[in-house]
């Protein structure tokens, strides 16, 4: 069963089409790269899968459960979004940390508030919050952090605090860990600390999908590729298919423009993938 299943997702801003009918499915393991021009539709996907934005239509799908479906109006209740959250982490592409908060207490946050909302939270609290604690740190360590846990976000460089936000992400267990262009505000010489960290996760077999403008990181740890275009996908496959062997005059334009793609170089390009 494949654990993200969207069929049709579209969404409309007035009359303007930002997404057309996107099918996507992943399984366990899967690494989803999106890639795109500006515009193409990239973050709306994101933030639909996120509820963030409601799709006009379509439906999303976790492990067979019916998340959202736009002929359903069941599925589409404000007091159930919180809950369909869980599902989903978002890495935004600003680090979206708390500044009163240190890193530690940024990454327990969602999960303290979640603990709140049981009925046995007042006779367990510290028991709850001791557990949350110990998983927050697990977490910091595991993105290289652990001696950054009581610094403050202003204390921390650009790629700590995106590396902090990771581990929040993570603090709740999501079936699909989502970036949004995770290094596009970072120096270059520091965005390779966090996709370093991506690549680790990848090497756990997290689920994601990773919309950036790093052709290479994107050929690297993906397991598919998807090219978006004017709110639609446009091509979709394989690394080694979609880099190596472009099919549309769009995505050879595309490509063209950030990694110098030919089809003079076309069989080389084959050769490495």
């Amino acid at each position: 069963m494949a654990i993200l299943e969207v069929r049709g997702l579209s969404k409309r801003f007035g009359t303007a089409e930002v997404l057309a009918g996107i099918d996507l499915s992943l399984e366990k393991g899967d690494v989803l790269a999106i890639i795109g021009s500006s515009g193409s539709g990239k973050t709306t996907l994101l933030r639909c899968l996120n509820f963030l934005e409601k799709p006009t239509s379509g439906s999303i799908r976790v492990n067979g459960e019916v998340l959202f479906d736009a002929a359903d109006p069941a599925t589409q209740r404000e007091r159930d979004i919180r809950e369909k959250r869980l599902h989903f982490g978002l890495v935004f592409q600003s680090f979206n940390l708390f500044p009163q908060y240190t890193a530690l207490q940024n990454v327990m946050l969602a999960a303290s508030l979640r603990a709140k909302e049981a009925p046995d939270y007042r006779a367990r609290r510290a028991e709850m919050l001791s557990a949350i604690e110990r998983r927050a740190l697990a977490l910091l360590d595991e993105m290289g952090l652990s001696d950054k846990a009581a610094f403050y976000p202003h204390q921390l460089s650009g790629g700590q605090q995106q590396r902090v936000a990771i581990a929040r992400a993570l603090s709740l267990d999501p079936d699909v860990l989502c970036f949004d262009e995770p290094t596009s505000a970072l120096d270059p010489e520091i965005s390779g600390e966090v996709l370093a960290s991506i690549r680790r996760l990848h090497e756990r077999h997290m689920t994601m999908i990773i919309v950036t403008h790093e052709m290479g990181f994107a050929r690297e740890v993906s397991t598919r590729v998807m090219f978006m275009a004017d709110g639609s996908v446009l091509e979709e496959g394989a690394p080694e298919q979609v880099f190596g062997s472009p099919q549309t005059a769009r995505l050879k334009s595309f490509l063209a423009a950030v990694i110098g793609y030919t089809d003079s170089v076309e069989e080389k390009a084959r050769e490495i993938f």
